[in-house]
Order: structure tokens, then C-alpha cells, then sequence
């Protein structure tokens, strides 16, 4: 019987050949179907390994740059006048004077670098000393003591760019001399 029914297809194929479904059978079909055949099957999402290392490397910049401005905020600075006003003149007079002595001091580093090197390291920390009175200034609950402090650091550093000023001036008349003794030989 399957050999009849496979020469009656192959003798009859035009017939079966002219007929075509309708537009909408395949959606009467699903339609029919149980619910799970017919959820179309959900593509899991995958990311590319650039996407991802381009992902870490913002999140990277950004908590870099929070940890930067972190560590670097400038601090609120305290109104020296509210506390003592005569200590803030006092900051504000060897302040200047400090600035001053420092721009003499820029010249004998042109005829002396070793000199000059050898004078700004120890000024470096006697700044250092003082910025830390200032950020201490913030949260000390005895501020008074605190500028006094900063004040006398202040005097101590212009009394020790004088010494060094007086040094150099020192040094100068020496060589100056040395040079006169050399010419009148």
C-alpha cells in the first residue's frame, strides 16, 4: 500500500502543488498552541569583554578622581580677626615680611645654589610646622593658643631668614675681601 500511495503523489504532485495556505494559518496554529510553545525562546543578553574593561575603566576614573578631591580639599579657613584681631595683624605684618625676606633670599640663589638649597630646606620645615598649626587652627577647641603658636613660628622663620640673610651678606664681604687681598698681591 505505501508503494500505491508513493506513485500516487509522485503521478498527482501538480494537484497537491496548486493549493496554498492561507496568510493567517500559522497564527490560528500558535494561537492554538499551550502557552509555553508559544513563547518566543528569550535571547540572553551578553556583554562584549571591551564594553565591560570600558565600563571598569570609567568606574576606575571616577572613583580616582572622588579619591583625589578627597585627599586634596582645601579646608575651610578660619577668620583670624574673630579670634584675636591683634594676632591677625600680627599673621598679616610677618606674613609680608616673610614673603619679602624670601624674594632677597631668591637673589643668592643665582651666585649660590648650594647655599640657597641648604636655607630652603630648612625653611620648608619650619612651613611645614606651620601649615599644620593652620589645619590644627580648624578643629582645636583652644584656637588662641593654636595662632599664638603660628605667630611665634612666623617670628622664628623671619628671624631665621635674617640669620641667613646676614650669612650671605657675611659670606659676600669675605669673597669681596679675598678678591681685594688677591689684587693687591
Amino acid at each position: 500500500m505505501s508503494k500505491r500511495l508513493e506513485d500516487f503523489i509522485r503521478d498527482n504532485r501538480e494537484e497537491f502543488n496548486d493549493l496554498e495556505p492561507r496568510v493567517n494559518l500559522w497564527g490560528r496554529i500558535e494561537a492554538e498552541l499551550p502557552e509555553q510553545f508559544n513563547e518566543k525562546k528569550k535571547e540572553a543578553k551578553t556583554f562584549s569583554l571591551g564594553f565591560v574593561l570600558r565600563v571598569a575603566a570609567i568606574v576606575t576614573m571616577v572613583m580616582g578622581g572622588c579619591f583625589y578631591l578627597y585627599l586634596h580639599r582645601q579646608p575651610v579657613a578660619v577668620n583670624l580677626a574673630a579670634i584675636n584681631p591683634e594676632y591677625a595683624r600680627q599673621q598679616m605684618q610677618y606674613t609680608s615680611l616673610i614673603a619679602e625676606k624670601r624674594n632677597e633670599l631668591k637673589s643668592v640663589a643665582k651666585a649660590d645654589p648650594q647655599l640657597y638649597h641648604e636655607f630652603t630646606a630648612e625653611m620648608a620645615k619650619m612651613d611645614s610646622t606651620y601649615r599644620k598649626l593652620n589645619k590644627d587652627l580648624l578643629t582645636s577647641p583652644n584656637q588662641e593658643a593654636v595662632l599664638r603658636a603660628m605667630i611665634r613660628n612666623l617670628q622664628v622663620q623671619s628671624e631665621v631668614l635674617n640669620q641667613q640673610l646676614n650669612v650671605i651678606e657675611q659670606f659676600n664681604e669675605f669673597k669681596n675681601q679675598q678678591k681685594n687681598a688677591i689684587k693687591t698681591i
